[in-house]
């Protein structure tokens, strides 16, 4: 599968995050790169006595005018045990395989819903006034998820993701030594104001500092945020929230 050096993961989760960044980045004005229509692909689970299914997701290329990507989105379905482990395996698996280019550096935005004050800020951004944005290097170190991490501040211990397929991504990204960012935008447990007013400001946190380090633009007005009705259930299995 063919990417550009930058590929910004998400994931079709409950609460309607990833499909909201996905379809609110754009080209910046003036820009030269040109956002290509969703391309669906998919990718054999054979290998692991899976018949019934495929791997599967919607890639985003931006594009320059040699029709070269630049930048590009992977949005991937919401997979659950035992298939989670084994689909993104294998997606990324089929990412490294085009041996024309270095492996990409794996961008992984999440948004979560609260986080303890209980952290300690490594530096002050301009993003943190708007809603905090975390940020974290994953598996190999690369000049540019060192400059990410320096434009964010430090995770504090009591953030979790709760996120089965962005879970197993992170715990692949270390098996197959990919650099990659976590990149991660929480309100306070202190904020008084509702959660509907909140994530909108927390998706364009995430969706600015997406654009302005990948080249691209942002709207708040183009931030398109459909939760599911399965986005309100209570979770069912507890021991979810180890993954992180």
């Amino acid at each position: 599968m063919k990417v550009a050096s930058k590929l910004i993961v998400l994931v079709a989760d409950d609460e309607g995050f990833g499909a909201s960044l996905a379809g609110a980045l754009r080209s910046s004005p003036g820009s030269n790169l040109t956002r290509s229509e969703a391309t669906p692909f998919e990718v054999s689970l054979e290998n692991y006595g899976i018949m019934e299914r495929k791997a599967s997701g919607d890639l985003v290329q931006f594009l320059d005018p040699h029709g070269s990507p630049q930048v590009s989105i992977l949005l991937l379905p919401n997979y659950e045990p035992p298939v989670a482990a084994c689909a993104i395996r294998e997606i990324l698996a089929t990412i490294v395989s085009d041996k024309s280019s270095e492996p990409p550096t794996l961008i992984v935005p999440y948004v979560a819903k609260t986080v303890k004050h209980n952290y300690e800020v490594r530096i002050q951004t301009p993003f943190e006034q708007e809603g905090k944005v975390y940020g974290a290097e994953v598996g190999v170190s690369t000049e540019f998820t060192k400059v990410m991490l320096a434009a964010t501040a430090r995770p504090p211990p009591s953030l979790q993701i709760h996120c089965e397929a962005l879970a197993c991504l992170l715990h692949m990204v270390r098996v197959l030594k990919l650099p990659a960012f976590v990149l991660i935008a929480a309100s306070s447990q202190n904020q008084t104001r509702r959660s509907a007013d909140y994530v909108p400001e927390a998706l364009f946190s995430v969706g600015q500092f997406l654009a302005d380090h990948c080249g691209l633009y942002i709207s708040k007005d183009e931030i398109q945020w459909k939760p599911s009705a399965q986005s309100h259930k209570p979770a069912e299995e507890p021991w979810r929230a180890l993954y992180g």
